[in-house]
Formats: C-alpha cells, sequence, structure tokens
C-alpha cells in the first residue's frame, strides 16, 4: 500500500488487508454469474454465513446477491463489488462486460471494486477499455480496483505462460488497478519472476476443484512458498461441504497461524 494513495484510496485498501501483514485471502462468489447457483442451500447468504470468523479478508460478490447477505456477516470480511458479467452460455463465453459501476459500490458501502479480462480473447479490446474506465472511476472515487486477469481466447495455447501471465499483471498495473488476480504458472520460480516483473501485489487465482484436501493444501503451501501477496480461492472453498472450516485451513497458513482443524476433519469438509 502506497502512503501516496488519496486517503479514502488508503483507508479502503487497508480495510482489505484484515488481518494485518502483506497478504490476503479473497473468496470470489461471482460464479453464480456464469456458471449457475453455488450449491450451497441458501446462496451467497447463507455461504457468507458459513465464513464469517474463519480469517478470510474479503469476498467478491456480484451487487444483487448482497439482498440477500446479512451486513453482521460481513462486519470482519472486506466486500469487493464485481463489475463484470458473462455466462457459460453465451456465444463467446470469454466476452465480459460491465453489469455495474464504481458508483453502485459506493452505495453498496463497498470496500474495493473488481473486474475480468480475458487478454487473448476475440473480444479483448473492449475488456481492456472496460478496465481503463473502470480505473478512472476508482481514481474519482478512490476506489481500490482488483483485476482479474486471465490470458484465454483462440490464440492462446498455454493460459500459465509465464511470459503471458507476467504481460497480464503488468497490464492491470499500467491501466490502474491496486491489486491483480493472476493464474499459477505452474511453477514456483516462473510465478516469483511474474512477482517481480509486476509494480502492484498479485494473488494467485484458485484454479480448479482439487477434492482432496491434502492435494489442495499442498497446493496452497507451494504456491505461498512465492512472493505472491496471497490467493483467490473460490470454488475449493463453497464447493466445499464444510465451506468455513477449510477457509479457516487456508486462511491459517495465508496469515501464517497454526492450523486449528485436524487432517481428518479437513478431509471430511473436502469430500
Amino acid at each position: 500500500m502506497s502512503a501516496n494513495l488519496p486517503f479514502g484510496r488508503s483507508m479502503r485498501l487497508r480495510r482489505l488487508y484484515r488481518h494485518g501483514g502483506d497478504r490476503l485471502l479473497v473468496v470470489p462468489m461471482d460464479h453464480s454469474v456464469s456458471d449457475g447457483p453455488l450449491g450451497t442451500a441458501g446462496g451467497a447468504g447463507a455461504l457468507l454465513a458459513q465464513l464469517a470468523g474463519s480469517g478470510i479478508d474479503a469476498v467478491v460478490l456480484h451487487k444483487g446477491a448482497l439482498r440477500s447477505a446479512d451486513p453482521d456477516h460481513l462486519h470482519g470480511i472486506a466486500l469487493i463489488v464485481h463489475l463484470s458479467a458473462s455466462t457459460r452460455h453465451a456465444p463467446d463465453p470469454d466476452a465480459k462486460y460491465l453489469v455495474a459501476s464504481v458508483e453502485e459500490a459506493v452505495r453498496l458501502g463497498a470496500d474495493a471494486v473488481s473486474v475480468h479480462v480475458n487478454i487473448g480473447s476475440h473480444d479483448e479490446a473492449r475488456q481492456v477499455a472496460d478496465m481503463a474506465r473502470v480505473a478512472e472511476s476508482c481514481d474519482r472515487w478512490n476506489m481500490p480496483l482488483l483485476a482479474m486477469m486471465y490470458p484465454r481466447g483462440p490464440r492462446i495455447e498455454n493460459p500459465r505462460h509465464p511470459e503471458l501471465v507476467a504481460h497480464a499483471g503488468v497490464l492491470a498495473a499500467d491501466l490502474g488497478a491496486d491489486v491483480v488476480k493472476l493464474p499459477y504458472t505452474g511453477a514456483a520460480d516462473t510465478m516469483g519472476d511474474v512477482v517481480r516483473s509486476c509494480p502492484i501485489p498479485v494473488i494467485v487465482a484458485g484454479g480448479p476443484r482439487l477434492a482432496d484436501t491434502t492435494v489442495l493444501l499442498s497446493h496452497v503451501d507451494e504456491v505461498l512458498g512465492t512472493p505472491v501477496a496471497g490467493l483467490a480461492m473460490g470454488r475449493n472453498i463453497f464447493e466445499s461441504p464444510d465451506a468455513g472450516l477449510l477457509a479457516r485451513a487456508v486462511a491459517d497458513r495465508v496469515h501464517a497461524q497454526p492450523v486449528a482443524a485436524s487432517p481428518r476433519e479437513l478431509q471430511t469438509a473436502a469430500r
């Protein structure tokens, strides 16, 4: 966090780092727009109740999902309102478009906003332009911006190629993002190179669902062995039968706290 930032933006950024230090655990819950219901009875509101007090730093939600949320469950969790959308049923699911504004996020009491850009997609030009406009609005409202950047499209052969991932990160920084979410390159050394090439904090996307908790936590430890600023883990947490327990196990690692749950409890939570 830069001391040169305007007070309002700096204050909101500090709210993201709920547990001190320089690492974040963000739980994206915006998947319901792209893929359908989250799979948790009661939807986002019930999931937030499970995550309350789990040690996570922030959640990502679409504006309408907040109607079913209890503000008490967000007392210790920062709110990031997601501004982008598309569905997997669209002719081009990679073509993200804006469905909310920074001004709406301010009215909702958000601590930050997020946008999704797929570089290499057919619709890349508009998505990049959309992010630039959102960044300008964030400057006007002193709102932190999380850019979710993925190499995805017809010319992308390896979406985890270090050069592509590094390009996505510096693109987000150059256009005004405060934090960037990137895919893991698959190796600690190349991910370290990506982080060192990016002038803003990098958090790593959680990736596909891993049902085996031992494998999942081993992956978390590998990622955290690099100089990343944390994790953004969605489906691996909210598709777990005990989202709160699994979130606590990951949060303890992100924030370097002892793991409270036993391996058997964690394995049960992931099934």
